[in-house]
């Protein structure tokens, strides 16, 4: 008897012969049949690969680099030209103290010299004469009034020379009101010398206050009016052959006169004088 299973009958192999579709239709269904089985999963392998492995840098704090925020990053660079700026003032401001302090060095050692070498005398300045005119009082005009003053200047150094120099002013104040300006001549002083300069001094267009008008006619019937004079003088002093730089000598002289005429007489004067290096 044969077996099924294993040679197909005759009939069926007819059947297949007969009818192709139905043949290929069950080659399909089972096809389809063992897409549908689940595939086993697959076995982990027996040696698995390590994961790369991490390294860590330390670096000095120093030397990481920090990158501000765009937000940040205007505050900031205004922040370091302000801190330029200050330390550019801060520069200027110890070179114009080093510089002071220099000048003021140079200039104790200049007069030590002056005084310890050459045993240097201050030189004295007084008024001895003076002569008003144009002091009208009584009118609301504008005034011009004229001053002529002599000035007495001594050098008592006898190694000292002085050199007067252009661009001078002399003024007369009372009070607060200017009332007469002008120069002094240019002229060369020797050594142990006296000389007496004149100048005259004019004033435009003066014009009082009431109480200053009040106070001028009060000294005059009283016969004592106070003036203030100021000389102002550049002069360079030569010692041997060696000339200084220029030097501002300035006089205040106050002075007392008993009328404001051309006949006005001093009653006392008192100047006193200082010295500005440069």
């Amino acid at each position: 008897m044969a077996d099924p299973r294993v040679h197909p009958s005759a009939a069926a192999i007819a059947t297949a012969a007969a009818d192709p579709t139905q043949s290929s239709s069950s080659a399909a269904t089972s096809s389809k049949q063992s897409d549908q089985i689940p595939k086993p999963p697959i076995p982990p392998p027996s040696n698995p690969i390590p994961p790369p492995p991490a390294y860590v840098v330390q670096l000095p704090r120093e030397q990481i680099l920090r990158y501000p925020p765009p937000e940040n990053a205007r505050k900031i660079e205004a922040f370091k030209r302000h801190k330029n700026r200050r330390s550019c003032c801060r520069r200027c401001c110890c070179c114009t103290l080093c510089l002071l302090l220099f000048l003021i060095v140079a200039a104790a050692v200049s007069a030590g010299v002056m005084y310890l070498v050459f045993n240097f005398k201050s030189p004295k300045y007084t008024v001895t004469n003076i002569s008003i005119n144009g002091m009208n009082l009584t009118s609301a005009a504008p005034i011009s009034p004229g001053f002529d003053v002599s000035i007495r200047a001594e050098n008592p150094n006898g190694k000292v020379s002085i050199y007067y120099l252009n661009h001078s002013a002399v003024n007369v104040f009372y009070k607060d009101v200017k009332l007469s300006d002008g120069v002094l001549p240019a002229f060369y002083q020797p050594k142990k010398n006296v000389t007496v300069l004149r100048t005259s001094l004019r004033g435009s267009d003066v014009v009082f206050g009431s109480a200053v008008k009040t106070a001028l006619r009060n000294g005059q019937k009283q016969g004592k009016v106070p003036l203030v004079l100021n000389v102002e003088a550049p002069v360079k002093i030569k010692v041997g052959s060696v000339k200084t730089w220029e030097i501002t000598v300035k006089v205040k002289c106050d002075v007392v006169v008993d009328a404001l005429n051309k006949k006005a007489n001093i009653l006392s004067k008192d100047c006193d004088y200082s010295v500005r290096l440069w």
